[in-house]
């Protein structure tokens, strides 16, 4: 029986091309025929330190049926290795783990997988069902309790959550009303539709909505005694109660190996260390369809090494499954590897809008800058004047697609005007645009501004990704053809960052949309001012995301349309209203430049050890949707010498 994921009142998500060759159905089965215990837990299985499977596993268990030519029931055993750039990413394991609530299938739809059901009524009562039996990593029962005890004593507790729920869970910023219904459902409903609430529980960062009571109550006064609390709170060199708390209870964070989880791999590697093991969950809830018990691979180390080394090491065989830290440039190297480190080199499309985009800051502090960059002939003129074709042939042989920062061809959203409009290298019409807007060439072509000062762009950018810099060095030369002056400023992200929150950068670069797949029925927040995060507008993003008690309101006509398209998108759950809103929304987008695109649809080079199976021949590779390789699910990867000893 496939896992049930009603819907009344209008449609989750409408279905997009399924760019997988290959996929996983998750399927819910009362019985599982033929189980078979992982060697690896025998002997705790044999002294009785741990129960047996059958024991172990929720009633029923998600079954997972793998589709595809290449894709087969594996065996156990074995070490996957992989290369990190930093122990905080030891939360990697998280995004690639990608057990959810619900989760995305081969169509970016939300179905259930933790959850056995969820009953999804006029897009603003949801009702979750647990699985039977399900236990977190520790063994203990995972029940309706921790939904309650997330929701009373977390989110609504003023020293834990002073801004009260998290975003995804406001509506109107009213807050749902909650109910346990019981011991395995519990009910989360909103006076109006909440199509934020799905997106973001499946989500490569999910949101969650529940914590593992039993482990956190210790810690939380409303159950602990308060001398013993205290005393946690001094042996942990924490400053209160709640600063203790929040340092233990992150998930995502994945830096506490004490705190459950439902993921396939624990956390068995205790931080500081340059070397992070993660070891199975016995309690975890997946099995194939030979009742097998997910993951198949017994553990995963995680090596710490410089980011410059990544691709050095990656050739060198030392990572059995990596992309991160790889990008195109580093395709050479791989490849010049592959046979003798026995791996081979995927390339997997990506979903991002632009590989590279340039964002105007709307919200720059400066007045004469400000006036500049929100004059759209202006942004117009700088997109015409950067030639996309130069840079997917030096950079990316060709193989990068020239266009705006907006939805790929895949998306059912996609016309060729979004793509193109104001995107074609035409220096005769960007010369003419800024001679329209007063900028004179002074004796040495560079153009001068209303001061009288030379017209410089200070284009600041993270500098972690070398390729990135390389395409603003061609940018360079065609802006300057154009009279302006472009000039590069690496900097660290977080300075990049409260630089550009604080109105102090002119101009940034930075990924362009991070969903290009959307459709009609995706939330069209990357498209208006709704965070902080948003490069172009970050003070209005935050005026909308602290209902507008921060930031600054939106005071261009452009955008204020681009934030009541989106606001009358979220009151519709009528498809085709949505599909027009959308279109309406990229139209502006495409006019307006506030994000100007260079090239998109760049391979990501994916390294993947000859004995390690089950891993797509073609997928993406996205972090939103996608998880980068978490919706594909590792748990289902295996190797063909698992017998052999793991690697120490």
């Amino acid at each position: 029986m496939l896992l049930r994921c009603r819907v009344r009142g209008g449609r989750i998500a409408r279905a997009l091309p399924a760019l997988m060759l290959v996929w996983l159905t998750i399927a819910s089965s009362p019985t599982v025929a033929g189980a078979i215990e992982p060697p690896v837990l025998a002997a705790r299985v044999a002294d009785g330190s741990l129960p047996k499977m059958e024991e172990r596993l929720p009633q029923p268990p998600a079954v997972v049926r793998l589709e595809g030519a290449e894709q087969a029931p594996g065996t156990y055993g074995g070490q996957l290795r992989l290369l990190m750039s930093q122990p905080r990413d030891t939360r990697m394991m998280v995004v690639y783990g990608y057990a959810r609530l619900v989760g995305y299938d081969a169509n970016w739809l939300p179905v259930p997988d933790i959850l056995e059901a969820i009953d999804v009524k006029e897009g603003r009562i949801f009702t979750l069902t647990l699985r039977k039996g399900h236990r977190w990593s520790d063994g203990q029962p995972f029940t309706a309790e921790d939904f309650r005890f997330y929701w009373e004593d977390v989110a609504n507790n003023p020293e834990l959550s002073p801004g009260g729920p998290d975003r995804f869970l406001l509506v109107d910023g009213k807050p749902p009303r909650f109910e346990v219904l019981d011991q395995r459902t519990v009910r989360y409903t909103w006076e109006r539709s909440n199509p934020h609430f799905l997106p973001a529980l499946a989500g490569a960062r999910p949101d969650e909505i529940f914590q593992p009571a039993h482990y956190l109550k210790p810690f939380h006064p409303r159950y602990a005694e308060a001398a013993a609390l205290a005393q946690k709170v001094a042996e942990a060199s924490q400053r209160n109660w709640s600063a203790l708390f929040t340092r233990i209870c992150n998930h995502y964070h994945n830096d506490n190996p004490d705190l459950p989880t439902l993921d396939p791999w624990v956390l068995a590697t205790r931080p500081p260390s340059s070397r992070f093991i993660f070891t199975r969950n016995p309690f975890y809830h997946r099995v194939d369809v030979n009742g097998r018990q997910l993951p198949y691979i017994d553990e995963v180390a995680l090596t710490i090494v410089s980011p410059q080394l990544i691709p050095v090491k990656t050739a060198a065989g030392e990572a059995d499954l990596q992309a991160r830290g790889l990008s195109f440039e580093n395709f050479t190297i791989l490849k010049q590897g592959a046979a003798r480190n026995n791996y081979a080199v995927r390339l997997w499309p990506t979903a991002r809008g632009a590989e590279l985009a340039l964002f105007p800051n709307l919200n720059v502090e400066d007045p004469a800058q400000r006036a500049l960059v929100r004059d759209p002939r202006f942004r117009q003129a700088l997109s015409l004047a950067i030639n996309r074709d130069e840079i997917s042939q030096v950079i990316y042989y060709g193989m990068a697609r020239p266009g705006n920062d907006t939805v790929l061809p895949a998306s059912p959203l996609f016309k060729a005007d979004y793509e193109e409009r104001h995107a074609a290298f035409d220096l005769a019409r960007a010369n003419g645009l800024l001679d329209a807007l007063g900028l004179r060439r002074g004796t040495d072509g560079v153009r001068l501004t209303a001061a009288g000062t030379p017209l410089e762009i200070v284009v600041e950018t993270a500098g972690e990704d070398p390729v990135q810099v390389a395409i603003l060095q061609l940018i360079t030369e065609t802006w300057k053809a154009a009279g302006v002056r472009l000039l590069i400023k690496p900097e660290e992200r977080q300075v990049l960052r409260n630089r550009i929150f604080a109105g102090l950068a002119m101009m940034s670069a930075w990924y362009g949309l991070e969903n290009a797949l959307a459709n009609a029925d995706t939330r069209p927040s990357e498209l208006a001012p709704t965070s902080q995060m948003q490069f172009a507008w970050p003070k209005w993003g935050q005026h909308y995301e602290t209902g507008g008690r921060s930031g600054e309101a939106i005071d261009m006509p452009a955008a204020i349309e681009l934030a009541e398209l989106h606001e009358a998108w979220l009151k519709t759950l009528d498809s085709a209203a949505r599909e027009k809103i959308w279109h309406r929304m990229l139209a502006n987008r495409a006019e307006n430049q506030f994000s100007i695109g260079t090239v998109r649809g760049v391979p990501q080079p994916v390294v993947v050890s000859n004995r390690l199976r089950n891993v797509p021949a073609e997928a993406v590779y996205n972090w939103e949707p996608g998880a980068h390789f978490g919706v594909h699910h590792p748990d289902t990867f295996w190797f063909a010498d698992a017998a052999a000893p793991a690697k120490r």
